[in-house]
């Protein structure tokens, strides 16, 4: 039975069932037959702690992407004002991937010296230094390094979101992924269409059009202050938190690198989109606001579909046939950028936004394969931070056979040719199993 299928009351605190035994309140795994832990009971927490960290799940989500798609929005100023080479613009385009894997691996080490909430504190912190201090580099060099930061502290909260949701709501891990999901798809959407028009009403600088995003992270950062003042009452030790079956490696699971694989590959398409198709569709001869807002209603069309997949995904036994239906949706949008970039431009982001929405239904696999929160902080951070190394040369082989091609022929191919392993991934990934299982059969 899913998680969704399992789900109780909630008590007033918002953390659990309103009457349960101790053994019920350990955290339920999304996968069927899969039994409680007893080694990572919910923490208990008051009313006003539950509501506020689901506040600050939300506000945090919405800062995942700003940084990237507002860059995206603008990428073609800040070449000519950095006076960037298609390459290096390529090499830009390859830093958000190569920070997600590098930090993301340090992320459950941090995790388990301050707690989770400490560091998702410090990433939102520092995603506001970065942008803040992002906009006013006038090298290449200073301008990549701010970015890092901001980055880095993405990088640690992408990892820490399922830990943070299997842990305080075990019980509801479809429907709180798909929160903060839908949460990071509404912040990638409106970056990426207001972005431009917003730099133009204050002043048409994209220095401007770039800091102001650091507003929004700064708002991120008061409410994990205040959840950093709570303290779980029944919350394991950090070391203990972090217990996993004897033998368990997830370098031996098959399950944990499809897991890689499948984030990985939707990875690399969703920076690709990100950091390309406004520049694929001006070329096109569409304007440069008309672009950003193509860009904009491909990663709206992740607002609702980022709520509605994790929970569909977790009332089935194999996701499988959601990861072919998604890229499918990405194959037909990639045939028509290339037969028809700007007469059908509108049809093509709209499939390329449902195609892109394979980050949650991804979210909600790591979720779903691990049957202990131990097992879901080791597994996020695999499959994230392996999956970000994968994607790594993407964007920049977009940037590469751009400018030597001329053209989008070939980058559009390439797009399209990640998208058979990607769904090839999902379908091994999305098998009805976890880790522990694998670790107890030695497969």
């Amino acid at each position: 039975m899913s998680d969704e299928t399992q789900t109780q009351p909630l008590s007033p605190a918002g953390t659990g069932p309103a009457s349960a035994s101790p053994s019920a309140r350990a955290p339920i795994s999304s996968s069927t037959n899969a039994p409680a832990s007893a080694d990572a009971p919910v923490p208990r927490v008051p009313a006003w702690s539950a509501r506020l960290l689901v506040v600050g799940l939300v506000l945090a989500a919405l800062n995942l992407r700003p940084a990237i798609t507002s860059l995206g929005a603008l990428l073609e100023e800040v070449r000519d004002g950095l006076h960037m080479s298609g390459s290096v613009a390529g090499v830009l385009a390859s830093v958000p991937p190569f920070c997600f894997a590098g930090f993301g691996f340090a992320a459950p080490r941090l995790a388990r010296r301050f707690g989770p909430k400490a560091v998702v504190l410090a990433g939102m912190v520092a995603i506001t230094a970065g942008l803040l201090v992002r906009p006013l580099m006038s090298g290449t060099a200073g301008f990549l390094a701010a970015s890092a930061l901001a980055l880095m502290g993405i990088a640690v909260s992408n990892v820490l979101m399922p830990v943070i949701v299997k842990r305080y709501f075990p019980d509801r891990v479809g429907t709180m992924t798909g929160l903060y999901s839908m949460a990071l798809a509404a912040g990638t959407a409106v970056a990426a269409a207001v972005t431009v028009p917003m730099t133009r009403a204050l002043g048409g600088s994209w220095r401007t059009g770039l800091g102001v995003w650091a507003l929004l992270a700064a708002l991120a950062v008061l409410p994990w202050l205040g959840l950093l003042r709570d303290r779980d009452t029944t919350a394991p030790s950090p070391r203990a938190s972090q217990r996993v079956p004897p033998g368990l490696s997830l370098g031996r699971s098959r399950t944990a690198w499809a897991l890689a694989c499948f984030f990985g590959l939707q990875a690399t398409g969703a920076y690709i989109a990100m950091s390309w198709m406004p520049q694929i569709f001006r070329d096109a001869g569409v304007s440069a606001g008309t672009a950003g807002l193509l860009l904009a209603v491909t990663m709206v069309m992740g607002v609702p579909l980022a709520f509605v997949i994790p929970r569909t995904a977790a009332r089935m036994k194999h996701q499988g046939p959601i990861a072919l239906a998604l890229g499918v949706c990405g194959l037909t949008a990639f045939a028509g950028l290339y037969l028809a970039p700007a007469e059908g431009a509108w049809a093509w982001a709209v499939l390329l936004g449902i195609s892109n929405c394979s980050f949650p239904l991804a979210l909600t696999m790591i979720g779903m394969r691990s049957r202990t929160g131990a097992g879901v902080v080791r597994l996020s951070a695999f499959a994230q931070s392996t999956g970000y190394l994968i994607s790594i040369p993407g964007p920049l082989l977009v940037g590469v056979l751009y400018q030597h091609t001329g053209g989008w022929g070939l980058p559009i191919a390439l797009m399209a040719g990640f998208l058979v392993p990607q769904m090839a991934a999902g379908v091994i990934a999305g098998r009805d199993r976890t880790i522990e299982d694998e670790a107890r059969m030695g497969d």
